[in-house]
């Protein structure tokens, strides 16, 4: 079952922003509620929200190590738990980012509620999963982490 959250993460992503990268130009803004949500086509050369920009090789390197130490965690996991959940969420969304920076050099952006940076589906993933692996960790008492 985290093979396939996994997998579903990474495809969705890049299937979307293959799409994005089709419709719009680079900056192209299409809005779907004006004012409030659009989809707009950046390229995100730094790490969350643009901070240091044009440093591919330690983003890679940490996407790297993030992913084998989250894999690794997700191995030992003795049974499928809402703890796994959240690390298979991480774990696609950090490939699909990767997969972003190897390809291309950076990653797709198109998600644009304009009071916020621009994201995409594997940033959501990550947010998601870290949410709930907080939770996990904080709240649940029955968590093997």
């Amino acid at each position: 079952m985290i093979s396939i959250i996994v997998i579903a993460v990474v495809f969705l992503d890049q299937l979307s922003k293959y799409f994005f990268r089709k419709i719009l130009l680079v900056n192209q803004s299409l809005p779907l509620i004006k004012g409030i949500f659009h989809f707009t086509l950046v390229y995100n050369r730094g790490a969350a929200f643009g901070i240091l920009k044009n440093k591919l090789p330690l983003f890679i390197l940490a996407s790297l190590l993030a992913i084998v130490l989250i894999y690794l965690n997700i191995k030992k996991q003795e049974k499928f738990s809402l703890y796994s959940v959240s690390l298979a969420l991480i774990l696609g969304g950090a490939l699909g980012n990767l997969i972003d920076r190897l390809f291309f050099g950076y990653v797709i952006d198109f998600l644009d509620f304009r009071i916020w940076p621009v994201f995409n589906l594997a940033d959501s993933a990550i947010t998601v999963g870290a949410v709930l692996l907080g939770y996990t960790i904080l709240v649940k008492k029955d968590n093997k982490c």
